[in-house]
């Protein structure tokens, strides 16, 4: 090939790629994650039914008088279950939340890892919380946080007045009010990847904490960061 008709190398960091694959993929990821969860819910529901029908051949002969009553303690049932567990919405919504909050994990502590080799390490909290807010947030979503808020006692507030994921859904405003709080509901979940990647920035800096992601009016976004041993 002519040196003429060689291209110049695009470099890594060229948004025109970067950000049209995450986008991508943020799009894709909620959905992905529920498929995955369903799957997973319906193959251990196919394995206990299998080992449900592999007790009752055992269990065929009536066992002694003396053990035809169980008492049900501790919040067990005489089935062996708990008599107060959630039911398979609940369970699927947490199985999806923590698959989603995971991965949102190993993408922070990837990219805190890669983009903070070259440039002083964060020494106090408030300087890791700030790294995220100016320098990854912007690798992530093309924009820093808006609004960074602390009591000074381990716990940090991040606003992201038009967070990006959000900033392309749409409400019809003829269906009511209603439809509005429907939207902010079903929003909630594109949340929990985020927050993930931020727990997952701050324990590569050295920083354990719980963030959990919360928008009341689409597209702004907030996430509340709890470290370690913080005081409200």
């Amino acid at each position: 090939m002519s040196r003429a008709l060689q291209s110049e190398p695009i470099p890594p960091s060229d948004p025109l790629i970067a950000t049209s694959c995450f986008d991508f993929l943020l799009i894709e990821l909620v959905p992905l994650a529920q498929r995955i969860t369903d799957e997973i819910h319906a193959r251990d529901k196919i394995l206990k039914e299998e080992l449900d029908r592999s007790l009752n051949i055992h269990r065929s002969i009536p066992p002694p008088s003396t053990t035809n009553e169980v008492a049900t303690k501790g919040g067990v049932s005489s089935t062996g279950a708990p008599s107060t567990a959630a039911g398979l919405d609940d369970e699927t919504r947490e199985a999806l939340y923590f698959r989603l909050n995971n991965m949102g994990y190993r993408v922070g502590q990837g990219l805190a890892e890669r983009f903070s080799t070259n440039r002083p390490r964060p020494v106090t909290p408030l300087e890791t919380i700030k790294f995220i807010c100016k320098d990854l947030w912007p690798l992530l979503f093309r924009k820093q946080i808006d609004n960074l808020k602390t009591n000074h006692r381990g716990i940090f507030v991040l606003t992201d007045v038009r967070f990006q994921p959000l900033s392309r859904v749409s409400v019809d405003r003829r269906a009511g009010p209603r439809a509005a709080e429907e939207l902010v509901r079903r929003a909630q979940v594109y949340l929990v990847f985020p927050a993930g990647v931020i727990r997952g920035a701050l324990s590569a800096l050295g920083i354990e904490a719980m963030v959990q992601g919360e928008t009341t009016e689409i597209p702004t976004a907030t996430f509340q960061i709890k470290t370690k041993g913080a005081k409200a």
